[in-house]
């Protein structure tokens, strides 16, 4: 996994940086993450001031997610909650069809009603 971090107005600090990495490395068992761009930043004439976003390359459709906070921390934070999400949703997914499971309409189980 190829790891880019930019900050906005933020400190760098190794402490948030080092986290952020190993919240991500939490994903891996759920996705193969390709690279990882996530973006600190931090804007006074905002409420809550601090953003964080996160775009995900893996293999299907790219998972992008943002959001705002009181902190950096926090903020990243709420962005993982949702990467967690979109990869279990993924992981699932793949799953069910990895094993062959269709949806079968209600009308055409076995012990329907309909004649």
């Amino acid at each position: 996994m190829k790891l880019i971090l930019q900050h906005a107005n933020v400190r760098v600090n190794d402490h948030l940086d080092s986290w952020i990495e190993e919240c991500l490395r939490s994903l891996l068992p759920l996705v193969r993450i390709e690279e990882a761009h996530v973006r600190i930043e931090y804007s006074r004439e905002s409420s809550p001031p601090y953003k964080a976003s996160a775009h995900l390359l893996i293999p299907g459709p790219d998972l992008r997610v943002e959001a705002s906070d009181q902190t950096a921390r926090t903020a990243f934070a709420k962005v993982m909650e949702q990467l967690k999400e979109g990869a279990v949703y993924r992981a699932a997914r793949r799953v069910r069809k990895s094993v062959g499971e269709r949806r079968v309409p209600a009308f055409l189980q076995p012990g329907s009603a309909r004649r």
